[in-house]
């Protein structure tokens, strides 16, 4: 075997941080293309209640959907998806009086529109959470045309999804039940069901074309969506992918394309991670996302050779990440993983597409080969310690000691990466932040239960020390 030290060098080199695993991408290929504008299906401030839904059923048998009568499943999905409006409320001023009293009267203005998919009887509903941001009021229309106001639960913004609750007036909705989108294969037939062009009640068929597909290779918000060549077009965001037994296989999301309408593709996200987020946000107030704790990279050709070995799929291993679940189990550098609980891992959005499916402390079946023989591994995934602070910019994480002693600070989180580009001109990565509302901070949990406390559009204060351990407070409305 020949040495393979420059490829570990450049893997571990190459890890972008996200989900607790953190991608290799080899720049093997120094042309660029021109990439086709990713669209999301429409574009447009989050309540929180606390009420749980009963519980989300998702039907685990696999059953092979050969049947291509397409009626029954239409029939089934057409009265569970619905039109989601999202509306802006201003205040113009009619006068200079009321201007200069900060006052006017009320004006509504349509800020977006697109679809959700009722998820349980007393009206849960999920859709994608570029379809609600920023909405001042929401309104969603079922298949009869009643409409009803509807809130918003909870978000997951990085993998753009929303959870939200009608006020049903105890009326019993028809609603989908989960599939498992581990379970669909390429080339399954499915349906596309959404509000495009504001066009209510709209059903399309395709087939699964790819799965695990990544919009955005070159960085590091993760995505693995199914691909679809059912047609999908802007108002279907939020909507529902179904297989033909009507089972939710996944959420509508965007399409790639030149012009914003479709070409071809679309994309959603698996039914299992939409499940997943919901079920967080329901239990625990926001997402609670799984680390594996590695650094490492899609195994390709070029390094099968540079290994001396005669496959090319599978994810490599190039680093053990500190504090996450594999430095606690045997993985080791070098390993390439190729299943996990028997699923196959051809390559690296296979592995991120599991992952986010599953919760912190849960255990999975690990396969790696290593040296010439294959090894079953148990590894038990951590809670990545990241937490996004939204409203002023910035995402923290737990910070070591020997962070601390930098800044001499008693305790804290660090700035591990700006989240616009306002922010990142201010270079804050790596400083600490000691105080919240002039609460001590010593951990990213004490972030999160400061925040769940706060209201709505509520001032922050921060107190950080800067790169000269200077303390300095800071107020964001």
């Amino acid at each position: 075997m020949r040495k393979i030290t420059t490829f570990l060098i450049i893997g571990i080199l190459g890890g972008i941080t996200a989900l607790g695993i953190q991608k290799y991408i080899p720049q093997l290929n120094t042309s660029k293309e021109k990439k086709s504008k990713i669209s999301d299906l429409n574009s447009t401030s989050t309540s929180v209640i606390t009420k749980k839904p009963q519980i989300i059923k998702t039907n685990n048998t696999i059953i092979p959907a050969v049947n291509t009568d397409f009626t029954e499943a239409a029939e089934k999905t057409v009265n569970a998806v619905v039109h989601v409006k999202n509306v802006a409320i201003s205040r113009q001023p009619r006068n200079m009086m009321e201007y200069l009293r900060n006052g006017g009267a009320e004006r509504k203005q349509l800020q977006g529109a697109g679809s959700g998919v009722i998820i349980t009887a007393d009206g849960y509903v999920v859709t994608n959470n570029h379809v609600i941001k920023g909405a001042s009021e929401l309104t969603v229309t079922l298949n009869n045309n009643k409409t009803y106001k509807a809130e918003i639960v909870g978000a997951d913004e990085l993998a753009d999804i929303a959870l939200l609750k009608l006020n049903s007036e105890g009326d019993t909705l028809d609603y989908l039940p989960f599939g498992n989108s581990d379970n669909t294969k390429i080339g399954e037939w499915v349906l596309a069901v959404g509000n495009p062009f504001n066009l209510t009640s709209t059903v399309t068929a395709g087939i699964i074309s790819a799965k695990s597909r990544d919009l955005n290779e070159y960085d590091n918000n993760f995505q693995s969506f199914i691909q679809t060549d059912a047609a999908i077009n802007p108002g279907n965001s939020g909507g529902a992918l179904v297989n033909t037994r009507g089972e939710l296989i996944g959420i509508n999301t965007a399409i790639t394309s030149q012009t914003g309408s479709y070409v071809g593709y679309a994309f959603a996200v698996p039914s299992n991670n939409a499940k997943k987020i919901i079920e967080d946000i329901l239990e625990y107030g926001d997402v609670q996302k799984a680390i594996l704790g590695i650094k490492g990279g899609s195994l390709t050709n070029e390094y099968a050779k540079e290994l001396d070995i005669d496959f090319t799929q599978g994810v490599y291993i190039a680093e053990i990440v500190k504090g996450g679940g594999a430095e606690k189990s045997d993985l080791r550098v070098g390993d390439i993983i190729k299943k996990i609980d028997y699923k196959k891992i051809n390559k690296f959005t296979d592995l991120v597409g599991y992952l986010n499916s599953k919760r912190p402390n849960e255990t999975l079946d690990v396969v790696v080969y290593r040296k010439g023989k294959e090894y079953n591994i148990p590894v038990t995934l951590s809670l990545d310690e990241h937490f996004q602070l939204k409203d002023i910019g910035v995402e923290v994480t737990n910070a070591t000691k020997e962070e601390l002693n930098k800044f001499n600070a008693k305790s804290g989180v660090k700035i591990s990466r700006a989240l616009n580009p306002r922010m990142e001109q201010y270079g804050l990565e790596g400083i600490i932040i000691t105080e919240i509302d002039e609460k001590k901070i010593t951990s990213v949990e004490d972030v999160r239960a400061i925040m769940k406390k706060k209201s709505k559009g509520e001032s922050i204060m921060i107190t950080l020390l800067d790169k000269y351990g200077e303390e300095k407070r800071f107020v964001f409305d």
